[in-house]
């Protein structure tokens, strides 16, 4: 089973990143200026991550990527770079899979 675990980075801003059962992080988020924000930033990947036309996916000189985007089309988290489509695709099954019913974890 995923988890999300939440943190405060090293500018003071909150942020969560979902990890596979494996313990792969396979989504990050951006920073939230208040923990209640990035809660909520956690519960709309949950709402949306089963939906696939909420994922844009992206190819770039550096790689394959994904971001997961809310109904209103702002993004609420991202991929690391893939070296394949394939890697990728497999990256938001993954997503799709785990957020959920991910467990919350302060780290």
């Amino acid at each position: 089973m995923g988890k999300f675990e939440k943190f405060k980075d090293n500018g003071g801003q909150y942020r969560f990143r979902l990890k596979a059962g494996n313990g792969e992080v396979i989504l990050a988020s951006e920073g939230y200026t208040t923990a209640a924000s990035r809660d909520n930033g956690i519960a709309s990947v949950r709402t949306n991550a089963p939906k696939d036309e909420r994922y844009e996916r992206k190819q770039s000189a550096a790689g394959y990527t994904f971001v997961l985007k809310a109904g209103n089309g702002e993004p609420i988290g991202h991929s690391e770079v893939y070296t394949s489509a394939a890697g990728r695709d497999n990256g938001i099954e993954s997503v799709k899979k785990n957020a959920p019913d991910a467990s919350e974890v302060e780290v």
